[in-house]
C-alpha cells in the first residue's frame, strides 16, 4: 500500500527508543500549579525556533483557542477573521463570539478587503486579525506582512494559527532550500517580528508530535497562562510528549534542512510528473497537492479506484459548497518511485473517468472552445 495520508511531512516518527527516559508520564498536577518537567525549556526553544520572545505548551491547538480566545473582552475587541481559517481557530472564534465579541469575516487572503471592513467598522474596539500562516488548501502564504500593518495602524493584534508552516518553512529560502531555512515557520519566513503577533502551531505535522505551542510576545504568554482555564482544569502535556518534541528539535537541528530538501525534490518531481501527465494540482510547492480533476468527473470514484490500486489518498472539499478533492500529502519517506507510481495510476484512472464522464465528441470540442 502507498500512504499518501500522513501529515508528517518531515517524516519523524520518534520511536520510544529515541527518546530521553522519563520517571512518571504525568506528574497529576496542573499546569497552572506546576509546569511539567522539560515543557518550559522546549516551549523556550520552540519559540525561539519562531521567532518569538516565550512560548507556552499545551495539549492540543483547541485548548490553546479555547483560552485565547475565551479571553477576549466583547465591549473592547473585535474580530476580523480570514474566511479561510481552519476549522480549530473557527471553534476558537466562536467562543469569543459566544462572549460577545463581534466577528467579521473578509475574503480569504484579500488584505484591501481586510482594510475595507476596518475602515467601515472604526470604533473604540481592538482589532483582532486571525488567520492561518499558510493555508495548503489554495497553496499559498499568507498576506502577514500586510495584516500586522493594518492591525497595528490600529494598535490591533494579529492571531496567527501557523501549524502548517511550522517545521517547514522558514528563513532565507533559495534554490538550493526552496521552503527556507530552520523550520521556524511563517514569521521567520516573512521576517515579522512584534509584541502584537501571537502564534498558535501544533506540532503535530511538520515535527511529528502531538502537542501545541502558543508563542509571542513574553508579557502576553505571561498574560495567557495567567488567564487560561485548561490549565487549571485539563491535564497538561505528557512527560512522553514532551521529551519527542524534544527529539523532534534535536533532528530538526541534525538533519531537517535536509529532510526539508528532499521534501522539496519530491514535491517538485510529483508535480512535473503530473504536467508531464496533463494533470495538475493546486498547492505550490507545499507537500499537500490537490489535484484538478475534469470537470464532471467522479472525484470519489477516482479516490476509490485508487485504492482498489494499493494508493490511498484523502478525499475532502475544497471551499464551502465545492465538490470533492482527491490530495496527496507527500513526505521525506515517499521515494521517487513512489511519486512516479501513483503519477502512472492516477493519468489511467482519471483517463477513463474522463471517457466516461464527456460524451463521444463532446471531449475535442471541450478542450478546443476558446
Amino acid at each position: 500500500m502507498l500512504d499518501f495520508t500522513s501529515v508528517l511531512y518531515l517524516g519523524l516518527w520518534h520511536p520510544s527508543g529515541s527518546l530521553r527516559p522519563w520517571a512518571r508520564l504525568t506528574t497529576g498536577v496542573p499546569a497552572a500549579l506546576a509546569a511539567p518537567p522539560g515543557s518550559a525549556a522546549v516551549a523556550g526553544e520552540l519559540a525561539a525556533l519562531q521567532g518569538c520572545q516565550r512560548g507556552s505548551l499545551g495539549p492540543s491547538t483547541l485548548h490553546l483557542f479555547w483560552d485565547l480566545f475565551g479571553a477576549l473582552d466583547g465591549d473592547r475587541s473585535a474580530i476580523f477573521m480570514d474566511e479561510g481559517l481552519y476549522p480549530v481557530g473557527r471553534w476558537g472564534v466562536e467562543r469569543a463570539a459566544g462572549r460577545g465579541v463581534p466577528i467579521t469575516r473578509f475574503p480569504h487572503h484579500d488584505s484591501g478587503a481586510l482594510l475595507r471592513r476596518l475602515d467601515r467598522a472604526r470604533g473604540p474596539r481592538r482589532p483582532v486579525v486571525v488567520a492561518d500562516g499558510f493555508c495548503p488548501a489554495c497553496g499559498g502564504a499568507a498576506p502577514i506582512a500586510d495584516y500586522l500593518e493594518i492591525a497595528r495602524a490600529r494598535d490591533g493584534l494579529l492571531i496567527l494559527d501557523d501549524t502548517q508552516a511550522l517545521g517547514i518553512l522558514g528563513h532565507s529560502p533559495g534554490p538550493d532550500q526552496p521552503y527556507g531555512r530552520g523550520g521556524g515557520g511563517s514569521l521567520r519566513r516573512c521576517g515579522a517580528v512584534g509584541p502584537d503577533v501571537i502564534l498558535i502551531s501544533s506540532l503535530a505535522k511538520g515535527f511529528g508530535v502531538p502537542v501545541a505551542l502558543i508563542s509571542g510576545a513574553a508579557t502576553v504568554i505571561d498574560d495567557f497562562e495567567a488567564r487560561s482555564q485548561t490549565r487549571v482544569h485539563s491535564s497538561p502535556p505528557a512527560a512522553a510528549v514532551i521529551r519527542a518534541a524534544q527529539h523532534a528539535l534535536d533532528v530538526n537541528q541534525e538533519r531537517g534542512e535536509a529532510a526539508r530538501r528532499r521534501l522539496a525534490r519530491l514535491v517538485i518531481h510529483f508535480r512535473r510528473r503530473l504536467a508531464d501527465a496533463g494533470l495538475h494540482a493546486a498547492g505550490g510547492l507545499f507537500p499537500v497537492q490537490t489535484i484538478r480533476t475534469p470537470p464532471g468527473v467522479d472525484a470519489a470514484g477516482i479516490h476509490a479506484r485508487l485504492l482498489q490500486l494499493g494508493i490511498r489518498t484523502v478525499l475532502g472539499r475544497g471551499r464551502p459548497g465545492g465538490g470533492a478533492r482527491i490530495r496527496f500529502l507527500i513526505n521525506a519517506r515517499h521515494r521517487g518511485q513512489d511519486i512516479d507510481s501513483v503519477v502512472d495510476a492516477l493519468s489511467v484512472v482519471v483517463d477513463r473517468f474522463t471517457a466516461r464522464a464527456i460524451p463521444s465528441g463532446a471531449y475535442h470540442e471541450s478542450i478546443t472552445r476558446p
